[in-house]
């Protein structure tokens, strides 16, 4: 087990030195100077998960057109459209090597 702990501290770290990683780390950083702007993205990003987890698939599409005209305005801001862009950006990066392990691993 130690060997497993080991190989994750070092994965994390080749993780945190990639671009992907510091660039979403950054914006981070960034947001958190205007508590008032991050509060607001916590709550876009919470909604958006709600609304994606909680809807039916047949009205999801719907819901989530009135929930982009709803944050349009919002997301013009370079620091909010930046952030997020980052977000997912490394959300993509963790979701490819999750899935990569589990292939590794044969686990379904």
């Amino acid at each position: 087990m130690a060997d497993i702990k080991r190989a994750t501290e070092d994965f994390a770290n080749v993780i945190k030195n990639t671009d992907v990683y510091k660039h979403y780390f950054q914006m981070k950083e960034k947001v958190k100077a205007y508590p008032e702007l991050k509060e607001k993205i916590d709550e876009f990003r919470w909604k958006n998960f709600e609304l994606q987890t909680s809807c039916e698939q047949d009205e999801l599409y719907y819901k989530m057109e009135l929930f982009e005209r709803e944050y349009e305005e919002f997301r013009k801001n370079p620091m909010v459209n930046d952030f997020l862009a980052a977000e997912l950006s490394f959300c993509r990066m963790m979701q490819n090597i999750y899935s990569d392990l589990a292939d590794r691993i044969e686990f379904e």
